[in-house]
């Protein structure tokens, strides 16, 4: 069921990881709440209910502001995912991290958009626009997939590097001693587990009720956390 909760113009969902993403209106759709990004109805993210912190009025945007992209996201995470051989719910959990599925996300640093793309990043990987959703999904989704065949398909180093740089990775040998790193790559490989936990589980119940009829589906696996009980400051 859903329960439509309309937004009179332009406002802000804002995160409890801090990040907030910018939506014409919302509805809650079961346990997420589905975010419009434009006028129309296609341009939309869901966003886990719970980790919505509040709303507020967004006066800083300009009129008539909307998405590049206007297919949902989730379809154009899994064509771009389909088109590097990545599992769909690593680059979720990666965007979730990065920006909170804010397209306009830019840091401190100027990362901007959903995988928070460093310009020079954008410019090698061919990004015209990073706050072009599909764009930028495509760009960050290819990078990863460079790290991830660089380290051997190592998640945990291609995380690293996605978030410190490749020299860094290689200078410690895998993880750098730097907190932001450490945290970071913790809560994508969190994140991610628990999705695939979530699809086991929901695989499992569906054996048990349709027997006959369920079938094996390869899935990506869960994966373990290094020890990286030392830290050090950048």
């Amino acid at each position: 069921m859903t329960a439509p909760l309309f937004a009179c113009g332009a406002d802000l969902a804002v995160l409890t990881n801090g990040f907030s993403i910018r939506h014409e209106r919302r509805e809650v759709v079961g346990s997420v709440t589905r975010l419009y990004l434009g006028a129309d109805r296609d341009g939309y993210v869901d966003v886990p209910t719970d980790e919505i912190d509040r709303f507020e009025k967004d006066l800083s945007a300009p009129a008539g502001a909307t998405t590049h992209n206007s297919r949902p996201m989730n379809e154009v995470i899994n064509a771009v995912s389909s088109r590097h051989h990545l599992d769909p719910d690593l680059i979720n959990s990666v965007i979730h991290a990065e920006s909170g599925f804010n397209p306009r996300a830019v840091s401190p640093k100027g990362a901007q958009g959903l995988m928070q793309l460093m310009p020079q990043t954008a410019s090698k990987l061919g990004v015209a626009d990073a706050f072009d959703p599909g764009a930028n999904v495509e760009g960050g989704t290819r990078y990863l997939r460079e790290l991830l065949e660089r380290y051997n398909f190592d998640l945990i180093k291609a995380l690293a590097a996605y978030n410190a740089g490749p020299q860094r990775v290689e200078q410690y040998h895998g993880v750098p001693p730097y907190y932001e790193t450490q945290a970071y790559v913790a809560r994508i490989v969190r994140d991610f587990n628990r999705k695939k936990l979530a699809e086991r589980k929901a695989a499992a119940a569906k054996t048990v009720s349709h027997p006959a009829s369920a079938q094996h589906t390869p899935t990506a696996k869960q994966v373990s956390l290094p020890d990286t009980t030392e830290q050090a400051s950048r």
